[in-house]
Order: C-alpha cells, then sequence, then structure tokens
C-alpha cells in the first residue's frame, strides 16, 4: 500500500503565519498613518504660502488689502480658495491689518495674514493656527 501524505497547514503553522502578519500590522500602521498627518502639513504649509504671496500681491496690485478671501477669486489671484487639510473647510483665520499701509495710499484696512482655523497640535509642537 502506498500512503498518501496530506497537503495543506498545521494549525500551528496557521498560528505563526498570522502573528507574523499582526506584528508587521502593528508597525505598518502608525507609520502609514503618521506619513499622511505629514502630507496634510505640508499640504498646509504650502497653502498657507500661496494665500500670503496672494494677499501680498493683490494688496500691490490694487493698492489695496483684499477684504476677504474672496476677493482674491473674484480678482483672479486664485481659483478657488483651497480647503484647509486640518479642518476640511475652507474657514481660514484672516488677520485684519492693525495699521493702514500709508506708502501705498491705502485707505481701507484689509486682510493681512491667514492661518489655519484648526486648534490641533503639529508633529513640531506647535498648533496649526500659529502657522
Amino acid at each position: 500500500m502506498i500512503s498518501r501524505k496530506q497537503h495543506g497547514l498545521t494549525l500551528i503553522e496557521l498560528m505563526v503565519v498570522i502573528s507574523i502578519i499582526s506584528i508587521l500590522l502593528s508597525f505598518a500602521i502608525p507609520l502609514f498613518k503618521r506619513s499622511i498627518l505629514r502630507a496634510k502639513e505640508t499640504t498646509l504649509k504650502n497653502d498657507l504660502f500661496t494665500l500670503r504671496r496672494m494677499i501680498d500681491e493683490y494688496t500691490y496690485d490694487k493698492k489695496k488689502a483684499p477684504q476677504a478671501l474672496d476677493d482674491l477669486v473674484a480678482g483672479g489671484y486664485l481659483k478657488q480658495i483651497p480647503e484647509d487639510p486640518m479642518t476640511h473647510d475652507t474657514n481660514w483665520q484672516v488677520t485684519v491689518e492693525a495699521d493702514v499701509m500709508q506708502y501705498l495710499d491705502q485707505t481701507d484696512a484689509g486682510i493681512d495674514d491667514v492661518h489655519s482655523s484648526s486648534n490641533l497640535t503639529s508633529t513640531e509642537g506647535t498648533e496649526y493656527s500659529s502657522w
């Protein structure tokens, strides 16, 4: 008689494979989440840089600061107001100028700076609203 050897995995082998997979996932998932957070932070920095640059260009071109971020869209400086990656909304915190720029003959105070409206803390240890 010829004995047939059965092919397949035993319960111990399956448990070892599942344990190895779960250990690998326990390292991969936090790294993945951290990379997503860093990508959002990079997007936030780029959006803030672009908004600030467009506010400055609008101010120098029109000889007055924009009264709202929508003025940048209406003036053709932006196609649309970018979405804050931390709040998933376009509700940016704007800072109105404290004093009117005399050298540009500007009479109305307008937007001087923009910040994120998120109160979360970044990976650098600072709040996003302080960027």
